[in-house]
């Protein structure tokens, strides 16, 4: 669900409305398809706002320019066949958490609630459970206490009463419950020698993302599961209809990327990163409104 706006730009052809011929390659984790950025294999990156922060800390500068997702949208529940105790965070000491991978934002979220309540991330056992139909079988199967992921995994095991949220960020309020603010979440970063030497690509996928925000905002959740693709949507559409339901604050109306919600992000890295906590950042270097500002100019 965190990148929905991508495959809608390209289902909707808005990419091709703005001149551009897209290759969308999937590269099974946010971290792969930085790599592949870093590499030079790719030119545009669609991943998270906190990999903007972590590559200037590296002295490998890259640039947001464009938010495709306000709140991480991630959910840490507790797998109900387990029968834990829970009364707070220190609870989750000594537990099997399942995470999309080690060093995801899913793991990340989980390292912040626990330094936030004084623990470490040593404190839990993290397990890379992959992608939504391998975090769904780890659930039933039981093979995990507790399970940090996002849609279409949540509300799948959530409806089912298999899982137990214990925090959302799906939501405004649930994002500040987690993160105490605003928290930008998925963007699309390129390297700031391709915003330079490319302006005229990077606006095309700039504008043609915002066109795709602002169709998002003005659409029902039934519009935006029919025209994303057929397979997203399983044997259960209703399902998934439910699942964009609950996912569809997430995306910002506009792009923009707020300056407190990326001040805020540094902050909660520097909580438990080392790297960005020893680095002298420039958060005003991490992001660019000015191809969104010309896009919701024309618009």
């Amino acid at each position: 669900m965190i990148y929905l706006p991508l495959t809608l730009t390209e289902r909707l052809g808005y990419f091709k409305d703005a001149g551009l011929n897209v290759e969308i390659t999937d590269f099974g984790s946010g971290t792969k398809s930085l790599q592949a950025l870093i590499g030079g294999n790719v030119d545009a990156t669609a991943g998270s706002f906190d990999h903007t922060i972590q590559m200037q800390a590296k002295g490998q500068p890259i640039v947001a320019v464009v938010e495709t997702g306000r709140y991480p949208g991630i959910v840490l529940g507790l797998v109900t066949s387990k029968k834990l105790a829970y009364h707070g965070p220190k609870d989750l000491k000594g537990l099997k958490i399942g995470v999309t991978a080690p060093g995801s934002q899913t793991n990340f979220m989980v390292n912040y609630i626990l330094t936030k309540n004084g623990m470490k991330p040593e404190d839990v056992s993290f397990i890379g459970v992959g992608g939504p139909t391998t975090a769904v079988a780890a659930v039933k199967k039981g093979e995990i206490d507790a399970l940090s992921h996002a849609d279409p995994a949540i509300t799948q095991v959530e409806l089912s009463g298999e899982l137990t949220s214990i925090f959302d960020t799906r939501t405004t309020a649930g994002t500040q419950a987690v993160f105490g603010g605003e928290y930008p979440s998925s963007v699309m970063y390129v390297s700031p020698a391709f915003a330079e030497q490319n302006p005229n690509t990077v606006q095309a996928i700039v504008t043609a993302t915002v066109r795709t925000l602002s169709w998002i905002a003005k659409s029902t959740p039934e519009e935006i599961a029919k025209a994303m693709p057929p397979e997203y949507q399983g044997k259960d559409p209703a399902l998934y209809v439910e699942i964009v339901n609950k996912s569809k604050s997430m995306y910002p109306a506009d792009g923009r990327i707020n300056k407190a919600g990326a001040e805020n992000a540094y902050q909660v890295l520097s909580a438990f990163d080392k790297a960005v906590a020893a680095a002298k950042i420039d958060i005003s270097a991490t992001y660019t409104d000015r191809f969104v500002d010309k896009a919701l100019a024309a618009h």
